[in-house]
């Protein structure tokens, strides 16, 4: 099968995909900025101001400072005395969303959305006579500006791993197309921490190994990278060669479920861990109720003062039965770590093993939540 062909179908010959990833250009700030004539052209970080508060999302003003999203807001201030802190409205966010999705939905029902703010669209099959990818591609971004008064960036390419690699490529209010003769040299000269799936952990892992860009990759046998990296070695090197047979697909069963957040006091008493997990195992709870969910496993996360973080997890023979079970789950967890003399600043916990657990995806829940 060649790099950038879809898999046959009935026997028929082989068929170059085209996958149109949109992305909107600093999301939740660029709405805010919409709404609020005082806030454009100025540095805009969507979040908590407080201590240990985190910013949700910044704009383009902003970002020439360096401030980025999920950098702690007192880093994010010192970085840009003038950054105008603004409450979240996700309400508003999941809104207009909802608006672009009605838009995709217009060319394609492969539509598998990875956030409010982004999502792949698959018009191999869905193109008028004539019609291509990218002319799809401009005429989605026209929509989205005319209907939300927003602006998308879009990335055109024979796969999932490629289109998103495209959209960031001429941020913001861009488009770029990569198209199968330029895909496996596309990704020659781009360093592996903007691969996407390649993290700063394992990007600091290649590094270490001396590999720095796409061709130090493609360097490296497969036997190599599976034993470095397990069976992500594989998807590694697939994608230092333009390869990715990933399906766009527009129903993603759960894999699990969770919620957190960071306290502006640490906690220092089991007694105030027990009442902080009450309401991350609602939230929780409501999720998987509303969709019908039954899991076997709880996770706790906790990260310390310190900045250190340990997880702890059991999985029961049977799927929970209710939201007082599953959170006496998660206390006792808790209790195998805390109290701690260093207190904890933040806890997690997620619910997971669902029936029909036979998807990757993963859901966080308000992550960005008010951290006063």
């Amino acid at each position: 099968m060649t790099e950038g062909a879809a898999a046959p179908r009935d026997g028929g010959p082989e068929r170059v995909r085209k996958i149109i990833h949109i992305d909107m250009d600093a999301f939740y700030a660029s709405v805010e900025q919409r709404d609020d004539p005082e806030l454009r052209g100025k540095p805009v970080a969507v979040g908590g101001a407080a201590l240990r508060g985190v910013v949700a999302a910044a704009s383009y003003e902003a970002r020439v400072y360096g401030v980025r999203s999920a950098m702690p807001s007192v880093t994010a201030k010192r970085l840009c005395p003038d950054l105008i802190f603004v409450r979240h409205r996700f309400d508003v966010y999941r809104a207009v969303s909802g608006q672009i999705r009605d838009i995709f939905l217009d060319y394609t029902p492969l539509v598998e959305p990875l956030s409010l703010d982004e999502a792949y669209l698959d018009v191999t099959d869905h193109l008028w006579p004539g019609q291509t990818a990218t002319q799809v591609a401009k005429e989605i971004r026209a929509r989205i500006r005319e209907t939300t008064r927003l602006t998308a960036s879009a990335g055109v390419s024979y796969n999932k791993f490629l289109a998103k690699l495209a959209s960031d490529q001429n941020k913001p209010d861009g488009l770029c197309v990569i198209p199968p003769e330029r895909g496996p040299d596309f990704v020659l000269s781009l360093p592996v921490g903007k691969f996407h799936g390649i993290g700063p952990a394992t990007a600091a892992k290649m590094q270490a190994m001396g590999i720095h860009t796409g061709a130090d990759m493609r360097a490296q046998e497969l036997d190599f990278l599976t034993r470095r990296f397990g069976k992500s070695g594989r998807y590694y090197w697939n994608i230092s060669r333009g390869i990715d047979h990933r399906r766009v697909s527009p129903e993603r069963v759960r894999k699990s479920v969770g919620a957190e957040n960071t306290y502006f006091t640490d906690l220092m008493t089991i007694a105030e861990v027990n009442e902080a997990l009450a309401p991350l195992s609602d939230k929780v709870w409501r999720h998987v109720s509303k969709n019908q969910l039954l899991g076997r496993t709880v996770t706790v996360k906790v990260k310390f003062a310190d900045f250190k973080q340990v997880t702890r997890a059991r999985t029961l023979p049977h799927a929970i039965a209710s939201q007082e079970e599953f959170l006496m789950l998660a206390r006792e967890l808790a209790s195998t770590v805390l109290p701690d003399p260093r207190g904890a600043r933040l806890l997690g916990i997620t619910l997971s093993g669902f029936e029909q657990d036979d998807a990757q995806d993963q859901v966080q829940l308000d992550l960005f939540q008010d951290q006063e």
